[in-house]
This record gives structure tokens, C-alpha cells and sequence, in this order.
């Protein structure tokens, strides 16, 4: 006698599985995001029941709004830079020698707007050798440009002999209300720097150069083999962190309508603090453009949070190291990929 394991239907038994939602899939592929915002809230908590006159009401965030957009043109662009396995340290003398260029050609009486297009240009042209300098000659991107950010704002202190540039006839015109003006109550700027970032998330998500990048950064050799001009898209990731950093030297130059021989000096250790906090690991293949925007706007509220505790400004290098480690681990934690 023969013992059947059929149904009795005699169809074949399946093992159903039900479809993961889309809200479940969204929540899975901005992982390393939403884990970013639990490091802000975790952050702000303690300032909020610290000070609860200063972080009550709005003055506080709409100064912190001003300052962010130079952070968030820096950040979106290193997030593809860390992705593609390399480092940049070269950013903040791009940044100054970029704004040095506008600040030029608008004291020359040339058009603002033309002015902008040169700075960018200038940063893009930086960035393109920065990327020459480690995929052609085959230099450590650590030391390459490390060196490159000392030369660079070395010639800028030459030249300038430390002398900064005023630009007060931009104050009323056209150019200072369309990036230094405000709109509906918020600082103008941040909505340029949102724009940016949000084409950047897109480029990186979205865009067949996003994919390469992580491609690349995931496996060289791997990505050489499916027809991807390695060489090419890591160049192309420094260029466009020159863009950025051009970027953020306009806008920095514009809020102050001044141009300093130092600017940018304070923004590299920052960046790279938010970069990390926003969950883009160190080995590259991954990266989040969201994080990264949500790490810039934890960052920025240290030093304010700090100073509005009532604490002394010695407390800021310890909790931005603090905060730096804490969210590393958050993220080790919350992560389905390390290696």
C-alpha cells in the first residue's frame, strides 16, 4: 500500500510568504536615514529640557537654517566621494579659491551671475585635477588632497597677503536677495541648498552615475568587467565635489557679503563628521544622501546646543566626538551590510 503525501485537492502544497509592503520596503531602504534621525532626536532631547526658552522658539533654528545650506552643498557631494572608496581633504581650500574667484570677478564690476558661473567652474576645474592627481598618478587620495588643500590655501594667503574682500554692493541687488534674502519666514539659501541635495539624493538613487558610483566603490575590478570606466566615474566624483564646494564658497561669501582669505578652513572636520553620523560607512559601496543631510543638521546643532546648556565652548570637540562614536555604533547596529 502506497501512502500519498499529496492534498487531497492534488495540487502541490505552497509555502505563501506575504509581499512586504511598500511602507516596509521604504523603511528598509532608508535605514541608515531613519537611524540618523533617531540620533538628532536623541541629541536635541537633552538641549530642549536643558534650555527650553532657547530651543522653544523659533530665532534659534532660523540662525542655525542660515549656515546650514554651506554645510549641505559640502556634504551631499563627499557622501559620493566616501561611496567610491575614496576620501577628499582638499574641500575647504576648493571651497575658498572658488569664492576668491567670485569675489574677483564681481569686484572687476563684472555681473554676479557671471561671477557664479566662473566659481563654479573654478571648483569644478579644482576637483578635476584633485581627481587626476589620485587616478592618473596613482596617489593616496589621504595624502594627495591633504596636500592639495595646503597648496591651495597657501597661494590664496600668498596672493592675498591675508586680505579679505568686501562685497557690501551686493547687499539690494538681485543676486543678494535671490541667495541671501528670505522666503515665507525661512532663509532663502536653504531652499537652494534642499534643491541641490534633492537633485544629488536623485543622482545618486536614481541615475545610472549613482549606481556606478556604488558599483565602483563596491568592487573595482568587478565593475571594470561589467564595461564601467572606473577610472572615469572616480574622477568624475571629485568633480563634482568641486562643484559643491564652489557652491557653498558663493553662498558663504553671499550671507556675509564678505570673502575671507580662511574661508572654509572651519568645514572640513564637520563634513566628514556628517557624513559618518549620517550613516555612509568608511569602505564604500554605500552611501546615503538623506543621512548624510540629516547628520550636516545634527552637526550644526551641537555648538548652538552647547551654548544655549550654558556650557562652556570646551564642551563642543567632546561631544562632537561623543555624538561622532555614538551614532557610528547606532548605525554598526542598524546596519544588514558590513564587512
Amino acid at each position: 500500500m502506497t501512502l500519498s503525501l499529496e492534498p487531497a485537492n492534488n495540487q502541490t502544497a505552497r509555502v505563501s510568504r506575504p509581499p512586504d509592503s511598500a511602507l516596509r520596503h521604504f523603511l528598509g531602504a532608508n535605514r541608515a536615514a531613519f537611524g540618523t534621525v533617531a540620533v538628532f532626536v536623541v541629541m536635541i532631547a537633552p538641549f530642549m529640557i536643558a534650555s527650553p526658552t532657547v530651543f522653544m522658539h523659533w530665532q534659534i533654528y532660523s540662525s542655525v537654517l542660515v549656515t546650514l545650506p554651506v554645510a549641505l552643498c559640502l556634504v551631499a557631494p563627499l557622501v559620493f566621494i566616501v561611496t567610491v572608496g575614496e576620501i577628499d581633504l582638499s574641500f575647504p581650500a576648493t571651497m575658498g579659491f572658488s569664492a576668491w574667484i567670485f569675489a574677483l570677478v564681481v569686484q572687476a564690476g563684472v555681473n554676479p551671475f557671471v561671477a557664479i558661473l566662473a566659481a563654479l567652474a573654478t571648483g569644478m576645474a579644482l576637483g578635476g585635477c584633485v581627481g587626476a592627481l589620485v587616478v592618473r598618478a596613482n596617489l593616496s587620495s589621504l595624502i594627495a588632497t591633504l596636500g592639495m588643500n595646503y597648496m591651495l590655501r597657501g597661494f590664496i594667503m600668498i596672493i592675498t597677503q591675508g586680505k579679505s574682500i568686501a562685497l557690501l554692493d551686493l547687499q539690494d541687488t538681485a543676486v543678494g536677495d535671490l541667495f541671501s534674502g528670505e522666503l515665507f519666514g525661512f532663509p532663502v539659501q536653504i531652499f537652494w541648498a534642499l534643491g541641490f541635495v534633492a537633485f544629488a539624493g536623485l543622482l545618486f538613487n536614481r541615475h545610472r552615475f549613482g549606481a556606478r558610483v556604488r558599483a565602483v566603490g563596491d568592487h573595482p575590478d568587478s565593475a571594470a568587467q561589467m564595461g564601467i570606466n572606473v577610472n572615469r566615474i572616480r574622477i568624475a566624483t571629485f568633480v563634482f565635489m568641486g562643484l559643491g564646494a564652489a557652491l557653498a564658497g558663493v553662498f558663504s561669501t553671499i550671507i556675509n557679503f564678505t570673502w575671507w582669505p580662511t574661508s572654509g578652513d572651519g568645514y572640513l572636520l564637520p563634513t566628514i563628521a556628517s557624513v559618518f553620523v549620517g550613516g555612509t560607512p568608511t569602505w564604500g559601496g554605500v552611501g546615503t544622501i538623506a543621512g548624510g543631510a540629516i547628520g550636516a543638521l545634527t552637526v550644526s546643532f551641537i555648538q548652538s546646543g552647547i551654548v544655549a546648556a550654558g556650557l562652556s565652548g570646551f564642551y563642543v570637540q567632546f561631544f562632537n566626538g561623543l555624538i561622532i562614536i555614538l551614532s557610528l555604533l547606532g548605525h554598526r547596529w542598524n546596519q544588514k551590510r558590513y564587512r
